[in-house]
């Protein structure tokens, strides 16, 4: 527990991205005071102040303003500042190193070093990660979540013309647009997403029918946490278990969220979830 107003935090998202959607969870169960930019993903003028481009961005000022970007870094960083009383978040985020890489598509984008580690000594990382392996095991589904769970929401919201549409009309209405670019975003927007799904369907390798992808990942993903355990965390969610709550919950109220709880084995688990972050919030 923090004291009140020691952590000052601004997340800039996209209401419906499922990288936000990660950060807003893990600050929700933590029971993190934050306030909200939603920035127009088509001039992004919110976010002028920043080289870098994409959401989210996190302002943390903890005695002095620091930004930091990426969803994983973000996570990583706040946690190890949560339990780590010895270092200065400026001196957390350090740890967490931006380096240039390129794409197969030749694209320069930053990759940032350690962004699953927890920053911790070695008392710390005992009091949190009892033994050896649940770490592992954390730092894996973490992973999994942003290298394949989130390639999935797509080309399964955007799948037919008419999701492509519903989907359109939930970020038109969620996201910060006026009037007239919310009506063309959101018809421009559902068919350049239909054929931006198919490309990505065909990048990622899925099947044709890109549901069974989904119900294929969720079914492991419950396999993983397995029957006798409430999250993989245990008894409390950790960041696995918040990661892929966070990248599932942006599909709530579209078709493909209601397919998957229908034909997969993961709604106990969504409603446990739920359920921590709702009493967490209060």
């Amino acid at each position: 527990q923090l004291p009140a107003g020691r952590l000052q935090l601004t997340l800039y998202q996209y209401k419906t991205c499922p990288f936000c959607s990660k950060v807003r969870a893990f600050l929700d169960y933590h029971g993190l005071p934050y306030e909200i930019v939603e920035v127009n993903p088509i001039m992004r003028k919110e976010i002028k102040f920043s080289s870098y481009r994409k959401v989210p961005i996190l302002l943390a000022n903890a005695g002095s303003p620091l930004q930091l970007n990426d969803s994983s870094v973000i996570i990583s960083a706040i946690k190890t500042y949560l339990i780590s009383k010895r270092n200065s978040l400026e001196e957390i985020v350090s740890f967490y190193p931006p380096m240039k890489t390129v794409t197969e598509q030749g694209k320069e984008v930053f990759e940032y070093g350690n962004k699953y580690w927890l920053m911790l000594d070695e008392k710390e990382t005992k009091r949190v990660y009892p033994v050896k392996e649940v770490r592992v095991e954390e730092m894996k589904w973490r992973k999994w979540a942003d290298d394949w769970l989130v390639h999935l929401i797509s080309p399964n919201v955007y799948r037919t013309p008419r999701e492509a549409l519903a989907s359109f009309d939930y970020i038109v209405r969620e996201g910060k647009f006026g009037t007239v670019e919310g009506f063309f975003a959101k018809y421009m927007g559902a068919v350049a997403m239909f054929f931006i799904s198919k490309r990505l369907k065909k990048r990622h390798h899925l099947q044709d029918n890109v549901r069974e992808d989904l119900y294929e990942a969720v079914n492991e993903w419950v396999k993983a946490v397995g029957k006798h355990r409430l999250f993989m965390g245990g008894n409390q969610p950790n960041l696995a278990d918040l990661a892929v709550y966070g990248v599932l919950r942006v599909m709530e109220g579209l078709e493909a969220f209601d397919d998957m709880m229908v034909h997969t084995k993961i709604q106990p688990w969504y409603q446990r979830m739920e359920e921590v972050i709702q009493k967490a919030e209060v």
